[in-house]
């Protein structure tokens, strides 16, 4: 580029940064009202009518979002009395409900355990087609099967555990 050109282009930067900072109009701060945000204006004439006050001292740039609505406050003592007595049948109920699934899914992860330690034979399970020539592999399978075991074992204590939390007649250990 020619010397010519730039000058012209730094020349017509700094008339633009120049000229934004004199067209930079007074802020004024108005008081936050109840639960709102403070508010900032640039009008002379309504921040005198507000009661606002300038602000002086650097730029003040302001990013429009959202506000956050607060949740109405909940009144629990009001909720618990205005709940009918059924309440506690249907909460039962869900109970219950909830304790015949997990008890259905504490037999089958038992079953699949009691499957998988069959299979696993006390860590010598029976070798599959290749594993007679690739003991690697064997041996791969092997821990991976030890690995499902113990994860199905602590899957059984979680369920069990969950069952106990619930009200109500416990459950077999």
């Amino acid at each position: 580029m020619k010397p010519t050109v730039l000058l012209s282009i730094s020349i017509g930067l700094l008339a633009a940064v120049a000229g934004s900072a004199v067209a930079q109009e007074r802020i004024y701060r108005c008081a936050a009202t109840a639960g709102a945000a403070p508010e900032y204006i640039n009008n002379a004439r309504d921040a005198q009518a507000r009661g606002c006050k300038q602000i002086d001292g650097g730029n003040v740039t302001v990013v429009q979002g959202t506000q956050a609505s607060r949740p109405a406050p909940v009144r629990v003592a009001a909720a618990v009395q205005a709940a009918p007595a059924s309440g506690s049948a249907e909460q039962r109920a869900r109970d219950s409900d909830t304790r015949a699934i997990l008890e259905s899914e504490l037999r089958k992860a038992e079953a699949r355990l009691a499957e998988q330690q069959k299979e696993f034979k006390n860590g010598e399970p029976e070798k599959q087609g290749i594993e007679g020539r690739n003991y690697q592999r064997y041996l791969d399978r092997v821990a991976e099967m030890k690995e499902s075991i113990a994860r199905n074992e602590s899957d059984i204590a979680g369920l069990k555990r969950e069952i106990g939390r619930l009200p109500g007649p416990t459950v077999r250990q």
